[in-house]
């Protein structure tokens, strides 16, 4: 089996190329390297330096066809899509367009996407179902939103001889090793870690109250894995958490903690609520388990040592 992995030298494409080349697949990248590094790519990935915004480095990037499409690709910074929401729109939505297309071309057997929880905003009931309005708060969000609409409409398309199904995980906030240290924009974990390791003090946005599902990455690349040619799982969204609620103030006290420090031990920047942030979100993950025969296994305590121990490897 041939597989394309859009922004696979990213934490979670790099770690599904690794796990498809272990079963012998060919595995091809294209990553612009705006958050991905090569150093991510696993040996065997054949890589490609390009933008899925541009069709042309898309087709250059598989070279010998593709079976498959993962698409990972995306502007994923909530701060980021704030200052510039064209950056959204021309990756998220217009970059979408093309890998669909590009799908079409080569005539794959399934495309996934990775869907985020930012499409379900502030809900009114937790956890959220994917049966819970989708109702985004942050340019973020409407443009991945608008990305997964566009993946199922063209699987259901009635004027396509032969529609691609579609699966699309709707991941909560993904943490472990391999998460980029040096981008002030990507993970708040990451980022708390690296400011940590480095000296510098931690920003705190809002009162620290906002909460968020963390879900560790070898569960969320075991998500991934079991919806390769399963049947139940073409053309929907999937939630993929921890089904658990965890504050901002409580995984910050837990990472103070592995570096021997306390609130009142380290200096802490309070800065106003970001626009767009979410304030709470936990994920009914039924649909998961019933599909994929999944279900998160590492514990948040565990993952973050797991996490940490790594991050203090890498030269930051």
């Amino acid at each position: 089996m041939k597989a394309l992995i859009t922004g696979g030298a990213g934490l979670i494409g790099s770690l599904i190329a690794e796990r498809l080349l272990a079963q012998r697949w060919k595995v091809f990248i294209i990553d612009n390297e705006s958050t991905g590094m090569q150093a991510n790519v696993p040996t065997g990935a054949t890589y490609y330096v390009g933008d899925i915004r541009n069709p042309d480095d898309l087709r250059k990037s598989v070279p010998e066809g593709a079976d498959y499409i993962f698409h990972f690709a995306a502007q994923v910074s909530n701060i980021l899509s704030y200052r510039d929401p064209n950056e959204d729109i021309t990756t998220n939505v217009m970059g979408t367009m093309n890998v669909i297309r590009l799908g079409y071309e080569l005539g794959v057997k399934q495309m996934f996407h990775a869907s985020s929880m930012a499409l379900y905003g502030n809900p009114q009931q937790l956890p959220v179902s994917e049966n819970t309005p989708v109702a985004p708060v942050s340019f973020y969000g409407i443009s991945k939103l608008a990305a997964e609409n566009y993946m199922m409409a063209w699987a259901l398309r009635k004027d396509v001889e032969k529609p691609i199904p579609v699966t699309a995980l709707r991941m909560f906030n993904v943490y472990g090793p391999r998460q980029s240290l040096s981008n002030p924009y990507q993970g708040v974990i990451s980022v708390f870690i690296a400011n940590l390791l480095k000296n510098e003090p931690i920003t705190l946005f809002g009162n620290g109250e906002q909460t968020r599902d963390f879900i560790y990455i070898d569960d969320v690349v075991d998500a991934w894995m079991a919806s390769i040619d399963n049947k139940r799982a073409f053309n929907r969204p999937i939630n993929i958490g921890s089904s658990t609620q965890i504050s901002i103030n409580h995984m910050l006290d837990a990472i103070l903690s592995e570096f021997g420090h306390t609130r009142s031990s380290y200096p802490i920047i309070i800065k106003p609520e970001l626009s767009g942030d979410q304030r709470a979100i936990e994920a009914d993950t039924r649909v998961a388990n019933d599909l994929l025969g999944w279900k998160s296994r590492v514990p948040f305590r565990d993952g973050l040592a797991r996490t940490i121990q790594w991050a203090r490897t890498q030269t930051v």
